[in-house]
């Protein structure tokens, strides 16, 4: 069997090549003349970086996952577990910075029968049904095309959980009347037209506003977890690991841990029990590398059936939502190196803004909803974790 080989593109300048090796691995090589890492896991000191078994998760992790790469991998008649040949197909326009194609540029035409939702030649990672979106002249969002700008991602719910847009739409909201705007991606609701589905539309922070990329890499690439089977590589690590990982890569560490900190805190009240390690980003700013703004955050503890520890270990143990308290988290923060006072504070500061208007306001049930109502569910899970986090 003859073993392909694809061009590796940062910022769309060919950075070096991906290659399969005899053993049934691969093997990244940076340019000769090529000087800046394009990941945490690739340091330029060194020209090759072999993985030894399928290809590197660095690479993995840009794939999809899910009903898109069900989609993707029927229509560009590959293998759904081919994850090389997928990004030869479909890596032209990945999150981040990096870009995949095939040595010469080319890549066997698509079948005719393919459609805009799939985003020929665009990859967008995650479970959950998702699409790349733009703005069309009437300012509605459409599907994007192989060429020109996709700058939003639309996510739609699934069958089995209709309510997931409204969860997560609810639960971003909350997070940023807590947080503060700024530290959440930028969302809105809105129909995708072309699709016919109700989504939940965000911006992506990857990417400027004349379109240029940015680096951008979550932390089971900088890990280089392999993604599995079961797309569970993204859980195998702990919240220590990201702390980690912030210490060791953040132009300043010091303040993103602490936002690091804030954000468990929030997960644990709003009932986020999958904050996995895709969930966590690295951006590249004027600064450098820092924690990228928030996003993915959903009450999976609203539903039945939803695992309810905590995606990443503590102290190397799975954690149960309910047994998180204010004195779990703060011998979390303490042993991640926040000074006690940094710990006080942010508990101060979301105790505060929790019972502000704007954050207690999005928690009202609307008038005639039953008790056990959407909004009714929602708001239990967030004042049962308020008693038990912020007395």
């Amino acid at each position: 069997m003859t073993e392909r080989r694809a061009a590796i593109l940062f910022k769309d300048r060919i950075a070096g090549s991906l290659e399969e090796t005899a053993s049934g691995g691969t093997r990244f090589t940076y340019a000769n003349d090529w000087q800046d890492p394009i990941g945490c896991c690739f340091p330029v000191s060194r020209r090759e970086h072999e993985w030894t078994s399928g290809l590197h998760p660095f690479f993995e992790h840009l794939g999809t996952e899910g009903w898109l790469r069900e989609q993707q991998a029927r229509h560009a008649h590959v293998a759904e577990e081919d994850d090389f040949g997928l990004l030869l197909r479909y890596g032209g326009d990945c999150i981040g910075a990096v870009s995949v194609r095939a040595p010469d540029g080319a890549c066997s035409p698509l079948s005719e029968t393919v459609v805009p939702a799939i985003s020929p030649g665009r990859t967008v990672s995650g479970v959950q049904k998702k699409l790349l979106v733009v703005r069309d002249a009437d300012g509605r969002f459409v599907p994007a095309g192989a060429e020109g700008p996709a700058p939003f991602i639309a996510k739609f719910n699934s069958e089995s959980v209709p309510t997931l847009v409204r969860n997560e739409l609810l639960s971003l909201r909350w997070a940023a009347a807590v947080l503060g705007q700024r530290e959440v991606n930028a969302f809105e609701a809105a129909e995708v037209h072309g699709v016919g589905e109700h989504a939940l539309i965000v911006t992506r922070f990857d990417r400027e506003a004349d379109g240029s990329k940015l680096r951008l890499e979550d932390f089971a690439q900088i890990l280089s977890k392999p993604r599995g089977r079961d797309y569970a590589g993204k859980y195998d690590a702990g919240y220590e690991d990201v702390a980690r990982v912030i210490t060791e890569h953040s132009a300043r560490p010091d303040i993103d841990r602490g936002k690091f900190f804030r954000r468990l805190i929030v997960f644990a009240l709003v009932g986020n029990c999958d904050a996995h390690l895709k969930n966590f980003s690295l951006l590249e700013t004027r600064q450098g590398l820092r924690l990228s703004p928030l996003y993915d955050v959903l009450n999976t503890a609203l539903y039945d059936g939803f695992d309810r520890d905590l995606a990443l270990t503590v102290a190397g143990r799975r954690v149960h939502l309910d047994a998180v308290t204010r004195e779990s988290l703060t011998a979390f923060g303490l042993s991640i190196g926040l000074p006690r006072r940094a710990v006080d504070q942010a508990f101060a500061d979301i105790g505060r803004r929790v019972r502000a208007p704007v954050a207690a306001g999005l928690l009202v049930p609307p008038g005639g909803e039953p008790p056990d109502g959407f909004i009714h569910r929602f708001a239990e899970i967030v004042e049962g974790a308020c008693l038990r986090i912020l007395p």
